[in-house]
């Protein structure tokens, strides 16, 4: 299922899941977030959509769309750029395991990796090792924004 923003939504951010038993918390608090991130990036935003969901469904749209055949905790579709707005995938199952390899909290690997989702829509990216560290660095700065 894809969502497609349309023309007349302003600034919306908002969050879905899809076979997957999630739901975000204080949504709200989590969108003047997300727009705190993008303002910060002096972006402007348009759509946004979160889909939390399960290994298997990201590992599907990761087959289809970019022709990968592995795990892995994010996928980011942009579809402007200038206001941005997308589709970021996130495994709820990768984020999981994550935080229990790197022995942090479930919330706070779920924030880095949201970050990084909209990181990727503001224009940052993580391919070679000058990107990862710079996208590293923006976002430990785009969580302390958190509150």
């Amino acid at each position: 299922m894809e969502w497609i923003p349309l023309e007349d939504e302003e600034s919306q951010i908002l969050f879905h899941s899809q076979e997957v038993d999630f739901e975000l918390k204080d949504q709200d608090k989590y969108q003047s977030w997300i727009n705190q991130i993008i303002s910060s990036e002096q972006k402007r935003n348009s759509a946004i959509n979160y889909i939390f969901c399960n290994d298997a469904y990201l590992l599907e749209k990761n087959q289809t769309y970019l022709q990968h055949d592995t795990l892995t905790d994010i996928i980011t579709f942009e579809y402007q750029s200038d206001p941005i707005s997308g589709d970021i995938f996130i495994s709820i199952d990768r984020v999981k395991e994550n935080a229990l390899e790197r022995d942090l909290p479930f919330q706070e690997e779920l924030h880095r990796v949201m970050a990084h989702g909209i990181l990727h829509l503001c224009g940052y990216g993580d391919k070679s090792e000058s990107e990862k560290q710079i996208m590293r660095s923006k976002e430990e700065e785009s969580m302390r924004l958190f509150s």
